[in-house]
């Protein structure tokens, strides 16, 4: 049970930071065309459109990534508290 913990943990560790990465990409021209970006692109669209069809943009900006992120670090701490509560 903690193996699966563990890994649970690291997965959402791993993908909050392939959405900050995936952001980043977006200060840089043609990043998000280059063969990592394009990863990226597959793997958190499909994670952040939710929330841009519920967040508009202020101006230029974008927050919904921002809300996206701490969705995913609300998840990891209830799952700490939900495996504290079962241990």
């Amino acid at each position: 049970m903690d193996i699966l913990f563990i890994i649970l943990l690291k997965l959402i560790s791993y993908y909050s930071w392939a959405l900050i990465i995936y952001i980043l990409l977006s200060w840089f021209p043609n990043a998000r065309g280059s063969a990592i970006g394009q990863f990226l692109a597959r793997i958190c669209e499909p994670y952040l459109e939710p929330f841009r069809k519920i967040i508009p943009p202020l101006g230029m900006i974008d927050i919904s990534p921002i809300v996206a992120i701490l969705v995913l670090r609300f998840a990891s701490d209830g799952l700490v508290a939900l495996f504290r509560w079962i241990a």
